[in-house]
């Protein structure tokens, strides 16, 4: 066997990391949340999924020191630094930290006679972070400044939370059911908002159910100028033109696709109801779909799988998560399981049929070559919060036919591959940023140990799962 050894030059270095490492940038605030934050650490015995979608490693160990993972291999072989301490794992996994793709820091409000969604600034943050979602990206804003002022807090070691890619306010034409989303009034308008929150500080930008074909092309061509890549949950542009387009990302699959609707209309977004019912005639292997997975693959267009939040529309399915309900405001849980048992009186809905469409679709589109990113959408009447439903979505895809190691390379290399920071995140491999999830289980045997979370590593800062889900329990709905 290899051995895979530290070089002198760090052996003599890391003594002197103390300094230098994250005990500076823990606040009073979040040090309650910290288990782990030694100088140097190592992770030893433990079995490694590394994110690529190898098979796991038994007995290894990983080195951390000042934010990163400096060593992995084999435990025999790679022996902790004097001065480390070391935490024996035997028994437990890791794996990368999760990089949520459709993470949004809002949550729908309880009893709302308008649709309304409240910033949750203090529970969200917490909550992904104690599900093992180290980065997200928020998907669509409607408090943009919010979402830019908690990534600089989370960044300076103010609040503990997630690595933050910030997208920019929903791109939305005239028709909005939401009050809260501006509705742009003609292509200038589209490019001059882009380009106004690029300033801001926004990273990536989403175009929403009504906009125009006009106003899409130009976000694109203002965002691609600098670098910045668009996503979409559409309705008034189907898949192929939004491709066409020069889209990158299209947010939740089959589901919203209204490009097979015979009824459709060029840039008007037609009764969502009808568009679905109109999907459940279409064969996952058949030309029509076949044809569309082709052209996204030849643009390079991503799809994002949010099934957590549409496995929540089919009767009796997604399961009564006490974790969840834990962390709900008594109202938001009672609205929640209210409308579940509205739901759950109607057998005869099409969303049984339509949610394993959606599987297979997901599936197919990875065997023709596409990428697929995974996040949530914390969204619908409320069933599906941070973290949790991130989770949710890793064992989602296993039931889409993903192997346990596929489904966690999709939840975490490929997100990283998509925001362009696959050489720090996404994979474990020495050189990469210590984000790392502590599970108490083998989830490449049984995908639904990546609930039992205990640790979660971020810039080699450990934090326990269990003191950040507890902190804000009965918040979710108001805060």
């Amino acid at each position: 066997m290899r051995k895979v050894l530290i070089p002198l030059a760090l052996q003599l270095l890391l003594p002197g990391l103390a300094s230098a490492q994250a005990n500076s940038k823990i606040s009073p605030r979040i040090r309650p949340f910290v288990r782990e934050d030694a100088p140097v650490l190592a992770l030893t015995h433990v079995r490694v999924i590394d994110g690529t979608g190898g098979a796991p490693r038994s007995d290894q160990s990983l080195i951390i020191a000042d934010g990163k993972i400096v060593a992995i291999g084999a435990a025999d072989a790679t022996k902790p630094p004097a001065n480390a301490k070391v935490l024996d794992l035997t028994g437990y996994t890791v794996i990368p930290g999760l990089v949520g793709m459709h993470d949004h820091m809002y949550y729908p409000s309880p009893g709302r006679s308008l649709p309304l969604y409240p910033e949750h600034a203090s529970s969200f943050p917490r909550l992904y972070l104690a599900g093992g979602v180290t980065s997200i990206r928020t998907t669509g804003s409607v408090e943009p400044y919010t979402d830019l002022e908690l990534k600089r807090s989370i960044d300076e070691g103010a609040m503990a939370g997630p690595k933050i890619h910030v997208t920019g306010p929903y791109l939305e034409g005239p028709g909005s059911f939401a009050v809260q989303l501006y509705q742009l009034k003609d292509a200038e308008d589209a490019r001059r908002t882009v380009e106004y929150w690029i300033a801001e500080g926004a990273t990536s930008f989403k175009a929403y159910m009504h906009i125009t074909p006009a106003e899409l092309a130009a976000a694109t061509k203002a965002a691609h100028a600098k670098g910045i890549k668009v996503t979409g949950h559409l309705c008034s542009i189907g898949f192929r033109e939004a491709a066409s387009l020069g889209i990158d990302d299209l947010e939740h699959g089959l589901f919203v696709d209204t490009e097979f609707f015979a009824g459709k209309k060029p840039g008007e977004c037609p009764d969502t109801g009808l568009v679905e019912r109109s999907l459940l005639d279409l064969d996952i292997n058949g030309n029509l779909i076949q044809d569309m997975i082709r052209d996204l693959v030849a643009h390079h267009v991503a799809i994002t799988s949010t099934l957590p939040v549409f496995e929540t529309s089919v009767p009796n399915r997604a399961p009564i998560d006490t974790r969840v309900l834990d962390a709900m405001l008594p109202e938001a849980r009672l609205a929640y399981l209210e409308r579940r048992s509205t739901i759950s009186d109607h057998p005869g809905t099409i969303w049984p049929a339509l949610f394993k469409k959606e599987l297979d679709f997901e599936h197919e589109f990875v065997k023709r070559g596409g990428l697929l990113l995974a996040g949530l959408d914390p969204t619908g009447y409320g069933g599906v919060i941070a973290g949790f439903g991130d989770q949710r979505e890793v064992e989602l895809l296993v039931e889409a036919g993903f192997t346990p190691l596929e489904a966690i390379h999709i939840a975490t290399s490929n997100g990283a591959e998509f925001l362009g920071e696959l050489d720090k995140i996404g994979t474990l491999a020495a050189g990469k940023a210590a984000d790392i999830v502590v599970i108490n289980g083998d989830p490449s045997g049984n995908i639904k140990d990546i609930e039992k979370v205990e640790i979660v590593f971020k810039d080699g800062i450990g934090y326990d799962s269990a003191k950040l889900i507890e902190s804000v329990r009965g918040q979710v709905g108001l805060r």
